[in-house]
């Protein structure tokens, strides 16, 4: 069950590959957009007195980001790290590849991922 209490989606690699660019543009927004918020930081001692403002910031670029990606079915393993269940494991991406080329079974997880041929 997912968070929203509703069956996980299952995917085809065309239908994984369909929604790729979608999940690529908002992945690369929310990473600009974290970008920006710690670029405005002009010190390393402004950034130190800002930390809780900024850190709460980027858990709520994290989240919005996190909430885009799950609406479209897919699963958020980590910032900017997702995976399309297939019924046998996941198609997995994580951001800045440019396609979805990797594959692991529900054991191995990131570390175990191989390349989808």
């Amino acid at each position: 069950m997912t968070l929203d209490g509703q069956e996980p989606r299952i995917f085809t690699y065309e239908e994984a590959l369909e929604t790729f660019p979608r999940v690529y543009r908002i992945t690369e927004a929310a990473v600009k957009e974290v970008e920006a918020l710690y670029n405005r930081v002009q010190s390393l001692e402004e950034g130190e007195d800002r930390r809780r403002e900024l850190d709460q910031a980027y858990r709520e670029i994290v989240r919005s980001w996190a909430r885009r990606v799950q609406e479209i079915g897919c699963q958020v393993k980590g910032p900017w790290l997702v995976d399309w269940d297939c019924g046998e494991g996941y198609y997995c991406w994580r951001y800045p590849e440019p396609n979805l080329t990797h594959f692991h079974g529900y054991e191995e997880g990131f570390a175990g991922r191989l390349p989808i041929q």
